[in-house]
């Protein structure tokens, strides 16, 4: 269990608060994802999340996982199911942005996972000066809802000057707001390593 003593949080806002991109904070201090993936995890390993909080008081986190049986500890280790690969024969190069350090993080080391070299970035100014010193990169894949620079003004600004470099929006969005680019190729928040895996191969075979 971890306790704070933060502002804490109505019952409403309690009953909401491990819903998948729900939050309470403005575009780019956070996507609401923390306490689903935490959830996620949890109900997955046979566990779960429980949220108590009182508004003036604080807030208590409370992970609730098994105990493994003896059957289970003594079991004998089985070889996991390797990760989906990319059906390309070369590995790439594949810049990942996202103002969420966190999301940035889950992208950045399923990427690597899949043999990718990635390079990230926290905003779209931060992209555009990495791609300017990188080498040849294969693909980008980005958050749309950033401050300053969204995912899709920072495509347009990559098609002006590379034009031939795919451009992926990873976005929580049914439909982008206003300005938003529908004729990107998407990526719908929360994904998964197969999802990156496929929106990957169709990107590069688009692109060839």
């Amino acid at each position: 269990s971890v306790t704070d003593t933060g502002s804490g949080m109505d019952a409403e806002t309690l009953a909401r608060a491990a819903e998948p991109f729900f939050t309470t904070k403005g575009i780019g201090k956070g996507t609401g994802l923390g306490l689903s993936m935490v959830h996620g995890m949890a109900e997955q390993s046979g566990g779960r999340l429980s949220l108590a909080s009182q508004p003036g008081v604080g807030t208590t986190v409370t992970l609730w996982l098994p105990i493994a049986s003896e059957a289970v500890a003594a079991a004998k280790p089985t070889l996991a199911e390797p990760p989906p690969r990319p059906t390309e024969a070369r590995p790439l190069v594949i810049m990942a942005v996202d103002d969420d350090p966190l999301v940035l993080m889950n992208t950045t080391a399923m990427l690597e996972d899949l043999g990718h070299t990635v390079i990230d970035a926290m905003s779209g100014a931060e992209a555009l000066q990495k791609l300017e010193q990188a080498g040849p990169v294969d693909l980008v894949i980005t958050d749309h809802a950033m401050p300053a620079m969204t995912g899709s003004q920072l495509a347009q600004q990559i098609r002006a000057r590379w034009p031939g470099l795919p451009v992926v929006l990873a976005t929580g969005y049914a439909e982008l707001p206003p300005g938003g680019n529908e004729a990107l190729p998407k990526l719908s928040k929360p994904f998964s390593q197969a999802d990156l895996t496929r929106i990957v191969e169709r990107s590069i075979r688009a692109d060839a």
